[in-house]
């Protein structure tokens, strides 16, 4: 396995796709072949379930890239199965490395995981570089005239736009430099069994963004029972999709909800880059003194789809089924679980962790922040959203309910396990008490 010559690796983590990827494309630029590698991390791996289908949509997209690299350039990706600080030890060991490159990850344990290895790379003499791909600005990008993050969206959203405005937004067509990927396409290789793994029966759906899907998204954006939303979300996740491309056609529509919406995602980027605490802290500590019901039996009703409130049923139910659920209907539940049951949004957000596709840590955060009150920019606390004026907006007809719940309207479905009005009320004293004690 060993080579003399010298190669740059490109280290593959959220961005696994072959076309305009920045950290691929500085690797490429240099005289040196580039060895593309994935990690399939043990730290991240051990904690899920062994037909989980995150791990199944990862694998099947390398399987593709390394189909085409195979085939078009004599090359391939190396993967591994490991702790990253191990698997690195066991490249540089196998080749001549030159430099390590790669695409940032803004969330608290990439941080670590990526200030180790470039510890370790160093000492061996060997450089690092990183770059920004899954966003258009970050950290400190988009900030207030006199400096500091902003702490509500519509101003970060506007200064965003402001911004955007000046850039011009550079292709990196990565896909052009292939030739330059080391030729061996014998390099190391795993199947999902080797890992502890078995195919998910859950797909990911494709993407779809037409020009007439962005310009009526606004209206069709809020309805679940209809295929109103991009489903972009799990390709944003995992890189499979060019983020400039997707940000300058949403920016070239005439309607700027969808454009919007990716802003949000950023928004929420840079918040847990300044607030890295607001991962288990809530973003206004007042809200920390907030007493919880926290009944592990109510949570289990909300988790299984089995509550009494179709809308809300119908959302876990989806979720559990599918890997995703409707943004709003997130809003729905998420609303439930901690206003009608007074559960601890964490409890939430870790469930969410662990079902959705397109978990990304920042806007599930934020997100769940958002329905409880807690975060920056959020609801106020005595907005509690009422589910059966959510279903007579957005789901009218039920259709959506109806799809989900094949008992509902017999009298097998199950009666509401608590009175709306009753928690409403339940739910405004035990915030008041919280904000009263500071």
């Amino acid at each position: 396995m060993h080579m003399q010559e010298k190669v740059n690796v490109f280290w593959y983590r959220r961005d696994l796709r072959l076309h305009d990827n920045v950290g691929l494309f500085h690797a490429l630029q240099e005289d040196e072949a580039t060895l593309p590698v994935f990690i399939f991390d043990k730290y991240i791996l051990d904690e899920l379930p062994e037909d989980d289908a995150r791990v199944s949509f990862i694998f099947s997209e390398i399987q593709k890239m390394r189909n085409e690299l195979q085939e078009k350039y004599g090359s391939s990706i190396a993967t591994y199965y490991g702790y990253p600080e191990e698997v690195f030890k066991e490249i540089t060991q196998d080749f001549d490395v030159k430099a390590v490159f790669t695409n940032r990850d803004y969330e608290p344990y990439a941080y670590q995981r990526d200030a180790n290895i470039k510890a370790y790379l160093a000492e061996k003499g060997i450089e690092f570089h990183d770059f920004k791909d899954q966003v258009i600005f970050e950290k400190n990008e988009v900030e207030k005239n006199e400096g500091g993050m902003y702490l509500v969206f519509t101003p970060y959203m506007k200064q965003w736009k402001k911004e955007f405005k000046k850039i011009s937004a550079d292709t990196f067509n990565s896909e052009n430099r292939l030739h330059n990927t080391l030729q061996n396409s014998r390099l190391p290789n795993l199947s999902l069994g080797d890992m502890g793994f078995t195919k998910s029966s859950i797909e990911v759906p494709d993407y779809h963004l037409e020009d007439d899907f962005l310009e009526n998204y606004e209206e069709t954006r809020n309805i679940p029972s209809i295929n109103g939303t991009s489903r972009l979300s799990t390709h944003l996740r995992f890189g499979t999709v060019g983020y400039r491309e997707v940000v300058q056609k949403a920016a070239s529509a005439k309607n700027e909800t969808f454009l919007n919406e990716l802003i949000w995602r950023e928004f929420y980027k840079a918040i847990l880059h300044h607030f890295p605490e607001t991962q288990n802290r809530a973003f206004k500590p007042i809200y920390d003194d907030i007493k919880w019901r926290n009944d592990e039996a109510e949570f289990e009703k909300w988790k299984t789809g089995t509550t009494g409130y179709p809308i809300v049923d119908a959302g876990m139910r989806q979720l559990d089924k599918t890997g995703w659920m409707h943004n709003r209907i997130r809003m729905v539940v998420g609303s439930f679980l901690c206003k009608h049951l007074l559960i601890d949004w964490r409890w939430g957000e870790a469930y969410f962790a662990k079902k959705l596709l397109d978990y990304e840590m920042a806007s599930n955060i934020g997100g769940w922040q958002w329905v409880a009150g807690t975060g920056v920019d959020a609801a106020p606390y005595f907005r509690v959203f009422n589910p059966y004026s959510q279903t007579d907006k957005f789901d009218k007809d039920k259709k959506y309910i109806k799809k989900w719940i094949p008992e509902y309207g017999t009298n097998t479905y199950q009666e509401p396990m608590v009175e709306h009005k009753m928690a409403r009320e339940r739910c405004l004293e035990t915030y008041k008490a919280a904000v009263k004690k500071t």
